[in-house]
């Protein structure tokens, strides 16, 4: 039966927090890469770029998301 590779010192902590604070930067520069945001030209809001806006409803100057049909789903229950 082969034998597995064993190291021959003990990696030290400033050596494993090192690799890791590298893998951690890259991780947040794609992140930072994958989602992106601009303001509304309507409201001045955040949101996604190509989608429309969650806040006051807009896409590219015209209506697209009825929002008073949204908040009339949530607040009327019928009994």
């Amino acid at each position: 039966m082969a034998k597995h590779p064993v190291p021959k010192k003990k990696t030290s902590p400033a050596r494993s927090k090192r690799r890791y604070s590298q893998f951690r930067a890259r991780a947040r520069k794609k992140l930072e890469n994958r989602v992106h945001l601009g303001k509304c030209p309507d409201c001045s809001a955040q949101k996604m770029l190509h989608h429309a806006c969650p806040e006051c409803g807009k896409y590219k100057g015209r209506q697209v998301l009825d929002l008073e049909k949204r908040v009339k789903k949530i607040t009327t229950v019928k009994a």
